[in-house]
């Protein structure tokens, strides 16, 4: 198991991007607790891009319930048609925010939040199980760049998932 990432100074996200999906896989490679391979996804994350908040909304009865992250605290619980976390849930797809302000609904958790892109993660049956949720501090911070790497590595999460 790796226990430090390499992360290229001064390149593009995509080429840290590139980087590190091969890390993450080894990282979370025959780790079948699924608590610590998000705590480790999402330290990972933080680490190579300096996110402001990452973490996971987990699917629990009606709601989304919060799992592992790495930031300042966060909102517990979210409703299933509530904010960019419960609009993602319905509609399992990834959805970039450029401006949370700007979004009907958004959750603040955190008043420094700008952006925010959150990710869909399927079980074994291809329903949402989870999401995983990044905030920025910046506004339009995202992109299709973050988008097909966030996807990318959520994949290699999903991977991992017994049941």
């Amino acid at each position: 198991m790796a226990e430090t990432l390499y992360i290229p100074e001064n390149a593009s996200r995509k080429a840290v991007y590139d980087s590190i999906i091969p890390q993450v896989e080894g990282l979370l490679s025959g780790e079948t607790d699924q608590t610590a391979n998000l705590a480790n996804f999402a330290a990972a994350l933080r680490e190579a891009f300096g996110f402001f908040w990452v973490g996971f909304y987990l699917k629990k009865e009606n709601q989304l319930v919060l799992g592992p992250f790495q930031g300042p605290i966060a909102c517990t619980r979210i409703n299933f048609d509530k904010g960019v976390c419960g609009y993602c849930y319905r509609t399992k797809e990834t959805v970039i925010v450029p401006n949370v302000e700007e979004f009907p609904g958004h959750i603040a958790c955190s008043s420094a939040s700008k952006s925010e892109i959150v990710v869909p993660v399927f079980d074994k049956n291809g329903d949402v199980s989870m999401v995983l949720d990044v905030d920025s501090d910046k506004l339009d911070d995202f992109s299709e760049v973050d988008k097909e790497g966030l996807e990318a590595l959520v994949r290699i999460l999903e991977k991992t998932f017994i049941a």
